[in-house]
């Protein structure tokens, strides 16, 4: 998408876009733009609708507001509306920005347009995919310069996007090495140093509990290191961690899933959600050093799977009894948290990951499961998902819960085998792995990476985490 600044509507030609905030019941006065009136019995701006007007090869598409607007229902009133509406766009469209926007309103309007061009059909013999062709060039017309927030506005939803597609393609696109090409190609484009550790390179690196994962399938796996630091120098420069869950297919292994397998192409979520967040991190040029990990495996069923009761022993050396092979997504954040801490040591870690049926249980589809003993990472972690439409609820970290996850044979177990408190005891696993870091954050987001909404049919990706993490980290 190209935006270029105008001045007026003079001799243009195309799709005219104009925000309306609901005005007061009683209002008899019609709403006026650009010499186009629209009575308030017809439209009145009411929240989550619109209404069409042509005139002089021009289609005005007035948009319903409400009377207040938080920022994720303002990116999804956008959204609907290139989704919908795509009949009526021409290759011109101009956005009106009412100076009482924001710069974050700006920000929501200019992302959600972006994120309309997508859909699910990357394999339809007869659609062009829009997320591929659906360039147009957006005009904007306002008395205020926002060109700042539609730049970053349209990087935050190229990041959303890639995010989109990783996750809703299937599987036998999506494997382990597929994320590590798509890492080093960003990491080239965008300007963040990527290494890969192959199956070979990650025995030798005794990285035990990650390739006792991927042993099960002919996918190899991949553990993907990324490096960015600003290309500016930056004096005192702040080291953030993250880790994000890479299992591009998860069967349950032997342990094997009875209900929901085929969605589980969206338990890489997690890690995408890294991935997405690098791009928007080094596409922001933000003033921070980030390294991020995701091991990437695919969770299989074979002669070679790993079996409930092995023993395994992980990167940070202690020895790990399998309860269940379904509980395999704690098993690589928890060889990557510990090969972050031991070789990179930044000094905040945020890991993400699609980790329990359990969070979605306690939460529903509403926000993610929170876990830190970090009370400012809590409160800045609440507020800046609050702020985007990407909540978090914090559960707790008591000690009470660590018998969950004492083994008598081996340091640690992977599952309490109780049918309770199932995110909160994972959680407890990774703690482990922690070495009990002063700043370190876990994201359980099962119930609100993958889902159903008014985009397509069928669940799909919501890129949960993309713009979390860089405004978490941005904040910093």
């Amino acid at each position: 998408m190209k935006t270029t600044k105008i001045d007026s509507l003079e001799n243009f030609s195309g799709t005219v876009l104009i925000p309306v905030f609901e005005t007061a019941a009683k209002n008899l006065a019609p709403i006026q733009f650009d010499g186009v009136e629209v009575a308030p019995k017809v439209f009145s701006g009411k929240k989550d609708t619109h209404y069409l007007v042509e005139k002089n090869d021009t289609i005005y598409i007035f948009i319903g507001l409400g009377k207040t607007i938080d920022y994720k229902s303002l990116k999804t009133i956008f959204r609907k509306i290139t989704f919908k509406e795509k009949d009526t766009f021409s290759n011109n469209v101009s956005l009106f920005l009412p100076e009482v926007f924001t710069e974050e309103q700006v920000e929501a309007a200019i992302s959600g347009l972006y994120l309309g061009t997508y859909n699910l059909g990357h394999y339809k013999k007869k659609e062009i995919h829009p997320f591929l062709n659906a360039e147009f060039e957006l005009k904007h017309l306002s008395g205020k310069d926002y060109s700042e927030s539609i730049s970053k506005a349209i990087k935050i939803a190229r990041a959303q996007l890639e995010t989109f597609a990783l996750v809703d393609l299937p599987p036998n696109t999506v494997t382990p090495k597929y994320l590590a090409q798509w890492a080093q190609e960003k990491g080239k484009k965008f300007g963040f140093d990527v290494k890969i550790l192959g199956l070979e390179a990650a025995k030798k690196e005794n990285l035990g509990a990650f390739v006792a994962v991927g042993k099960g399938s002919e996918n190899e796996a991949q553990f993907v290191i990324m490096n960015y630091s600003p290309k500016d120098a930056v004096p005192n420069l702040k080291h953030v961690g993250l880790v994000g869950k890479g299992i591009t297919f998860d069967t349950g292994g032997l342990n094997i899933k009875t209900t929901g397998m085929v969605h589980m192409k969206c338990d890489m979520a997690g890690g995408a959600a890294v991935f997405g967040a690098m791009q928007l991190i080094a596409d922001l040029q933000l003033p921070i050093k980030v390294t991020a990990i995701v091991p990437c495996a695919e969770n299989s069923v074979d002669s070679k799977s790993f079996l409930p009761s092995d023993v395994i022993h992980s990167y940070s050396g202690n020895s790990i009894e399998i309860i269940d092979t379904d509980a395999e997504g704690r098993l690589v954040l928890a060889d990557g948290l510990s090969y972050l801490i031991k070789n990179f040591n930044p000094e905040y870690i945020v890991d993400i990951a699609t980790l329990t049926g359990s969070s979605v249980a306690t939460f529903g589809y509403e926000c993610g499961a929170l876990f830190t003993n970090n009370e400012a990472i809590s409160k800045t972690m609440q507020e800046v998902g609050e702020s985007i439409g990407e909540r978090l609820w914090p559960l707790p970290l008591w000690n009470d819960y660590k018998k969950d996850i004492e083994s008598d044979i081996a340091d640690v177990k992977n599952f309490s085998g109780k049918p309770v408190a199932g995110a909160i005891s994972a959680a407890k696993f990774l703690e482990f792995f922690t070495k009990e870091h002063a700043a370190w954050a876990h994201l359980d987001i099962a119930g609100v990476a993958f889902g159903d909404d008014e985009f397509a049919k069928s669940k799909h990706a919501t890129a949960y985490g993309v713009h979390l993490l860089t405004k978490f980290i941005e904040n910093l």
